[in-house]
């Protein structure tokens, strides 16, 4: 069970929280924090110094101005921290920094784990787009926001710059007879009105063309479920500064897992190293559309190579027939293996979580599942084990990762 403090327990998205938590098994309310003491079913104390109640993490709705009271009594009683209050300044953002060198602090300028995916979207469109087409941003919240633009559209425009070659500047809104739009800007514009949670789009502008990237929250509750998660998260973390794009890697680390049957694996041994030697094989297979995966090249010693290459099922007669044609003009031995299969293990959240080959790799050593061969991208792990051992494979990687 995690024990939770909330702080800005009787605001709206206290309220929210408190409803949402009361619902959980794996997680309780055990004390909160407001400058209005009101009635709670749990104590409800005026200052997180004040309060007396031991819990593994702290969740803050409330204001910036609260920070600077609430992380010396964080950090005396080592609390993690999920700060989920928007419109920060330098000054509270650098006090966070300084904090998670000592308590972990998960920070997002929004809540919404929706939105946080739309960054990885708009991060690929402004790779393709970026520099021949016009960016603009359109957020609309309700009348009570103080802060323009949103601390969401300044980090999905943050987040548009960091893949850009030439980073450009914000412009908030245009007026007046000089409004011209220039090349180097990304315009921010803001919608303040009625009851609006929060609606961000991002337009691309071409020749002829727009493409748009939106999102819109429809209830407060989206804000706290994604609180509640990195509460989650973060509460037996090390000392460190989180955000949502930390979880969502974490979680996205591996999310589909394919079996390949029909897989064959051909291996190629005592190949005098030359390189027209290697390329000759390769040609000849090429040529009579014989499909390689898989290849993997290593040298046995100074003479010799040693290569292996999965193909289909379907090929592996033909394959037969070519290797030993060529076999008599380049003097090597071959063996052909038709009871493997391929394994694939994927998740955009690879490319930045280390260790998850490792993970792989251990968990089929402690099974005595052997892997015969193995490739690797940004996002992706594939390797070959015998066809009989693939359902226990499969089922401990599951496992494994919660898939």
């Amino acid at each position: 069970m995690i024990r939770v403090i909330l702080h800005g327990c009787n605001g709206r998205m206290g309220t929210v929280l408190t409803d949402l938590i009361n619902n959980m098994d794996q997680m309780s309310v055990v004390a909160g924090v407001d400058v209005n003491v009101g009635d709670r079913e749990y104590p409800v104390f005026s200052s997180l110094e004040m309060c007396d109640v031991e819990a593994d993490v702290m969740i803050d709705f409330s204001s910036p101005l609260s920070l600077k009271h609430y992380i010396p009594a964080a950090i005396n009683k080592k609390l993690p921290v999920v700060v989920a209050t928007t419109g920060l300044k330098e000054e509270e953002l650098s006090l966070l920094e300084k904090a998670s060198s000592s308590i972990p602090i998960f920070r997002s300028a929004n809540m919404s784990v929706g939105i946080n995916l739309i960054q990885q979207l708009l991060q690929s469109s402004a790779k393709v787009l970026g520099d021949r087409y016009d960016i603009e941003i359109i957020e609309k919240h309700h009348h009570f926001k103080k802060d323009a633009p949103s601390g969401t559209a300044l980090m999905l425009a943050d987040s548009i710059n960091q893949v850009l070659l030439e980073k450009k500047r914000y412009v908030p809104g245009r007026s007046g007879n000089d409004a011209l739009r220039k090349s180097d800007e990304i315009g921010i514009h803001a919608i303040r009105g009625g009851s609006i949670v929060g609606e961000h789009e991002v337009i691309f502008a071409g020749q002829d063309e727009i493409i748009s990237i939106g999102h819109a929250s429809y209830s407060r509750s989206v804000f706290a479920t994604g609180a509640l998660a990195a509460a989650a998260y973060i509460y037996k973390s090390k000392a460190k500064m989180y955000n949502m794009q930390d979880m969502i890697n974490a979680t996205s680390a591996v999310t589909t897992i394919s079996l390949f049957e029909e897989e064959v694996l051909v291996s190629i041994e005592k190949l005098p190293n030359n390189m027209s030697n290697l390329t000759r094989v390769y040609e000849v297979l090429a040529l009579n559309d014989v499909f390689i995966d898989m290849t993997s090249h290593t040298f046995s010693n100074h003479t010799h190579l040693s290569i292996s290459f999965t193909i289909k099922d379907r090929d592996k007669k033909k394959t037969k027939e070519l290797l030993e044609t060529l076999q008599k003009e380049l003097s090597f031995i071959f063996t052909i293996d038709d009871t493997i299969s391929k394994i694939s293990v994927e998740g955009p959240g690879m490319e930045f979580q280390s260790g998850i080959a490792y993970k792989v790799f251990n968990m089929m050593a402690k099974e005595d599942i052997p892997i015969l061969t193995v490739t690797t991208s940004e996002n992706k792990i594939s390797y070959i084990s015998p066809t009989h051992l693939a359902p226990k494979a499969i089922s401990i990687i599951k496992r494994e990762f919660n898939i």
